[in-house]
């Protein structure tokens, strides 16, 4: 009832003005990290580079996102305009600086300087935009959108992971037509334009007048006194099962060009990199609010877990990677778990903060869902590099369609994420306990029979 209310006092108390419009402007800015595959080999050329010395200012910039946001959860949690301010401003000065060294960079060939200050830029300042930008907007849709709290984050969530699908083109477009300097050139004046929508996204965000933070020591407890009120294998065990998806997707993705050109597949590179972005969002979206409907959300991570298991295993029995190429069944199947692990990938992210809410409250759930994003800080730095030791120490590379590609070291790879997502699934079984809701939904079920 509140929220119909609400929705009728004008847009200031309008719950899509004030938390679903500014929280879509500030993850679909932010969301455009991941566009980073498009320009890396760009840079390195430019400033004079290996592709791989400049892999890690993307590294960085997933680290310093979840540490950031678990450093800066309680100012986020005390004042959502305090840290949206500080995500367009950090955003928006990482990009403009990474533009800089860019331009620097071309200038001094093989300078380290500029390849420092890309590290500096897009990986430390960037990430602390990046942390503070994703965490502004959760708390407050949750507090706008009581009834359908998946559905509403998971919107916002989806923003971040549809941006890369959205801004791919645009951003290979600007490279092509900016002509000489296109790279550095693309980022000033993206800095420009994402901090104009971001500082939009700021200025609308707000919460509902009827929520007022509890003040004082004792109105509020520390994350570890909030924690501790279950059992810390409870947390423990949504950490680390959020930390394996997370992983397990990375690693997966971060070869999913070389897999898609290793079955026979490089003319339609681009369309299933878009499809699978598109997957991606839609699971963060469909999963989360799926997620509305049942007594326990712990149930959605079981199925994706139960998901990524079926479609690897099916992979690994029939050697899909190895065999797929001029196979349709097989090609099928690979590209199946493409699509699996990425809307399971997504789904993932939009699950943990209602998921918190539902375990822990929602007094603290922005501090709460900082720390736990720190598993995302540590996975995009075990991820990609698992992915990329499996396939340099396993299996030979070999020319397909005039592709080096190595077959044996892709399927390898999913020997590792099989086995992960096995531990995940038991987690969320053993560790990760039914909340009250849940047990009382099950007790009433259990006296009507």
């Amino acid at each position: 009832m509140a929220n119909n209310e609400q929705t009728k006092g004008g847009w200031r108390t309008n719950k899509w003005i004030r938390a679903a419009i500014p929280a879509l402007l500030l993850h679909m800015s932010i969301g455009t990290v991941y566009c980073w595959s498009i320009f890396s080999q760009e840079i390195a050329d430019y400033i004079g580079f290996s592709k791989g010395a400049t892999e890690w200012a993307f590294s960085f910039a997933i680290f310093f996102l979840g540490m950031s946001a678990a450093f800066l959860g309680n100012i986020v949690e005390k004042d959502i305009h305090k840290s949206s301010l500080i995500a367009s401003i950090c955003f928006a000065l990482g990009m403009a600086g990474t533009g800089a060294f860019i331009y620097y960079g071309g200038l001094h060939k093989g300078s380290v300087l500029a390849l420092v200050g890309i590290y500096v830029s897009y990986g430390f300042i960037m990430g602390i935009g990046l942390g503070t930008g994703y965490l502004s907007p959760v708390k407050t849709l949750m507090l706008w959108f009581q009834d359908r709290k998946g559905l509403a984050t998971g919107l916002a969530v989806a923003g971040f992971g549809a941006a890369k699908a959205i801004a791919s083109p645009i951003m290979q477009a600007m490279l092509e037509g900016l002509g000489e300097g296109g790279i550095y050139k693309m980022f000033l004046i993206l800095a420009c334009v994402y901090f104009v929508l971001m500082f939009i996204g700021h200025l609308l965000l707000a919460k509902p007048a009827d929520w007022h933070e509890p003040q004082g020591k004792d109105a509020k407890p520390s994350i570890i006194e909030v924690i501790k009120a279950k059992p810390i294998t409870n947390y423990i065990g949504i950490w680390v099962m959020f930390y394996i998806n997370i992983t397990c997707g990375l690693a997966l993705i971060s070869q999913e060009k070389m897999i898609v050109k290793c079955i026979g597949l490089a003319a339609s590179v681009g369309i299933i990199s878009t499809v699978s972005a598109i997957f991606n969002a839609g699971g963060r979206l469909g999963f989360s609010a799926w997620a509305d409907t049942m007594k326990d959300r712990n149930t959605i991570y079981k199925m994706i877990f139960i998901l990524s298991i079926a479609f690897t295993g099916l992979v690994i029995l029939t050697g899909g990677i190895k065999n797929g190429n001029g196979n349709g069944l097989l090609v099928f199947l690979v590209l199946a778990l493409i699509f699996v692990v990425n809307a399971g990938y997504g789904g993932g992210f939009s699950n943990v903060p209602t998921l918190l809410s539902d375990h822990y409250g929602m007094g603290s759930i922005s501090a709460i869902h900082g720390i736990t994003l720190s598993a995302w800080a540590f996975a995009g730095l075990t991820g990609n590099q698992m992915a990329n030791w499996i396939v340099n120490h396993f299996g030979e590379f070999v020319e397909v369609d005039g592709y080096s590609v190595n077959p044996v070291g892709y399927q390898t790879v999913l020997y590792a994420t099989i086995v992960l997502y096995i531990v995940a699934l038991l987690l969320s079984l053993i560790f990760v306990r039914p909340t009250e809701k849940a047990l009382a939904a099950k007790k009433a079920k259990a006296e009507a029979k």
